[in-house]
């Protein structure tokens, strides 16, 4: 009995927090971050005050923080299916193209987003914020699963042997914000995400990323690059 009551316990306390999450999500989605306060946040979750928000999550910081791991444990999810398949296809043949590595990077956030409204909501809420990180959970090799990212890293690395260490450094990192960018502006649109619209989008981004990773240097680029590997002691002269 005691272990029944227990169980129901924590079933409310997860119900309360995934009420929470979704209110958040919904608000910002439909207000913008900066324009939600927590009181809205525990009236549109049901709840009676906010001292509920403290208990689960500290803050609103720690709701925030919350909200993004649980997304993120779904797109890893996704992406580590993804991987599984161009692992198959490793066995099957050469090494996935470059175009196929892309896909897995992006696939999983437009997958989850075409079939889910909550995940959408997500997307158009944190999308800014997202779009500012130093690493987005949208496209990451370097953030979520360590497995994934590694496999999903040595696959993109070995795609590009034509840079070196700093110039894929450099492109992996202006992939990342292109991408998340581009995501932010096209979810704020009415059909984000869905039909032929989406679809159209999704093919235009990835087609980008894939140009933007591969596109040859140019020699003032390469010129560059040397002086300032000079310059920063990576290199010498």
């Amino acid at each position: 009995m005691a272990l029944e009551l227990l169980d129901q316990k924590a079933s409310r306390g997860e119900a309360t927090r995934q009420s929470l999450m979704r209110a958040a999500e919904r608000l910002f989605a439909e207000k913008g971050a900066n324009n939600v306060t927590i009181r809205e946040i525990v009236e549109t979750a049901g709840q009676k005050n906010e001292s509920a928000l403290q208990y689960h999550f500290k803050n609103l910081e720690g709701l925030i923080a919350a909200t993004h791991r649980y997304r993120d444990a779904q797109i890893v999810a996704v992406r580590s299916r993804c991987l599984d398949e161009l692992a198959d296809q490793s066995d099957q043949s050469d090494q996935p193209q470059l175009r196929d590595i892309a896909t897995a990077m992006v696939h999983p956030t437009f997958e989850l987003a075409g079939k889910h409204a909550d995940f959408r909501r997500y997307i158009r809420g944190f999308s800014l914020s997202l779009a500012t990180s130093d690493v987005s959970p949208m496209i990451s090799v370097r953030r979520g699963s360590r497995e994934n990212d590694e496999r999903l890293g040595d696959l993109l690395r070995a795609a590009l042997p034509q840079l070196d260490n700093e110039s894929y450094r450099r492109r992996l990192d202006a992939a990342i914000r292109y991408v998340s960018v581009s995501v932010y502006g096209h979810a704020q649109q009415p059909n984000a995400f869905r039909g032929k619209t989406g679809e159209l989008f999704y093919h235009h981004l990835i087609d980008t990323l894939v140009g933007l990773l591969s596109a040859a240097e140019s020699a003032d680029t390469k010129a560059l690059s040397r002086e300032v590997a000079i310059f920063e002691g990576r290199l010498s002269d």
